[in-house]
């Protein structure tokens, strides 16, 4: 990709995705993520209402009246995005791929975070771990995240959650909020998902195309896997192929939704064929009134 090109794609998403981070998601990022304890700031004397709990009895005993703690909430917090770069997110049959819609919402969570003053960093993997941006503040950060996402050139072909999730958790000490982007196609991730998200707050994006539902009935049709390269042709007019197909998709999304409510991990549905808004707004609510 033309370095002109690049930098076009990157303003093109910084403009629409800060437009919709301003008007819309800032007070409900806000909201739902805040500081996750509560740190010691400084002491004062008692005053009728205060807490008796908040009482500092040693700094009492030594000035012979009561004076209590004073706590304020730890503001900053470490946003990590997990990106998957494998085949299978080149493919749409949309306008967008499937990357091209991660690097949308990567940039809006990413702004959402800086407006939020919190630290943001990424993960890019395939079936190996791609690139690894330690998390920083600032513009010129977050618009270097979204030129890896939409550059950057993965080594790996396949997808392996299950070591995107390890390789976070062994790298990233501090509890931290991470996205978790991917089409999740992929199998045996369940045990470390459930000790991530005992540690850390996972939430899981989940990028669907229309394509990936239903079969389109077009006579038979030549496809290649595109993390695999393996082919097949499928007659997609044949019943038995459509209810197989259904069948297939149906048994993965409810295998998905038991995996995750048993783990207590919150998941985000994303149809590249229509807007994103509707579902992050809906996310944010449902974790506000939590």
């Amino acid at each position: 990709m033309l370095t002109k090109d690049l930098l076009k794609q990157v303003r093109q998403i910084e403009i629409k995705t800060r437009g919709v981070v301003n008007e819309v998601f800032s007070g409900e990022y806000h909201s739902v993520f805040k500081g996750r304890g509560m740190e010691f700031s400084e002491v004062r004397e008692y005053q009728i209402g205060d807490d008796i709990r908040s009482i500092d009895w040693n700094v009492s005993a030594r000035f012979g009246h009561p004076f209590v703690k004073i706590f304020e909430e730890e503001r900053e917090l470490t946003v990590m995005l997990l990106v998957d770069l494998s085949g299978s997110l080149v493919f749409g049959s949309v306008d967008k791929t499937k990357q091209q819609i991660a690097a949308e919402l990567t940039a809006i969570l990413a702004f959402s975070a800086m407006k939020n003053n919190d630290k943001v960093g990424l993960i890019l993997f395939t079936d190996e771990i791609e690139k690894f941006v330690p998390p920083k503040k600032g513009k010129s950060h977050i618009l270097r995240i979204v030129r890896e996402i939409l550059s950057f050139e993965p080594q790996g072909n396949k997808t392996d959650i299950k070591g995107a999730l390890e390789y976070f958790n062994h790298s990233v000490k501090k509890k931290s909020i991470a996205f978790l982007i991917s089409d999740f196609i992929d199998e045996d991730y369940e045990k470390i998902l459930k000790i991530v998200s005992k540690k850390h707050d996972l939430i899981n994006i989940i990028l669907e195309d229309p394509r990936e539902k239903e079969l389109l009935k077009a006579g038979l049709i030549k496809f290649r896997d595109a993390e695999t390269e393996e082919i097949r042709y499928l007659d997609t007019s044949n019943k038995e192929v459509q209810n197989f197909f259904k069948q297939k998709m149906k048994e993965r999304r409810d295998f998905q939704d038991n995996l995750f409510m048993k783990s207590r991990v919150d998941t985000v549905n994303i149809n590249i064929g229509s807007s994103y808004i509707k579902p992050l707004i809906d996310f944010f609510k449902l974790r506000e009134r939590r």
